[in-house]
């Protein structure tokens, strides 16, 4: 029922899904990049940093940071995280580098109140 009432985009909610299958050549970079471009509204980019997060993230002990794809190496999740990054572009997030400590492939994003209320429905 999500196709018939809102095409490929319904069933985004499962996972990126593609109406070409040449788009499937694509590098998992520019696919995460098509992704986020196709967000247009700040509601709609928050929900989807949202369920990034909600899918591989944490708070760090300080709750200072949202931590995205945590203990995650950089070739994990190359889509996901070329979307996030677009996305925090697009929110005007702040991103920050990560601790020495912290496995390659870590986003982490300071917190934000329009976050903040985004990861709470989440969790």
């Amino acid at each position: 029922m999500l196709f018939f009432e809102n095409g490929y985009a319904g069933l985004d909610y499962f996972g990126q899904w593609f109406p070409d299958l040449s788009d499937l050549d694509a590098s998992p970079e520019t696919r995460g990049a098509a992704r986020a471009a196709s967000f247009t509204t700040e509601a709609a980019a928050i929900e989807e940093v949202g369920r990034i997060w909600a899918d591989s993230g944490i708070v760090d002990p300080s709750d200072t940071y949202y931590v995205f794809f945590d203990s995650h190496d950089v070739d994990d999740d190359r889509a996901e995280r070329a979307e996030l990054l677009q996305l925090i572009a697009f929110l005007g997030l702040e991103r920050v580098d990560a601790p020495a400590e912290a496995a390659g492939g870590e986003v982490w994003v300071r917190t934000d109140p329009r976050l903040a209320v985004e990861c709470a429905r989440w969790s």
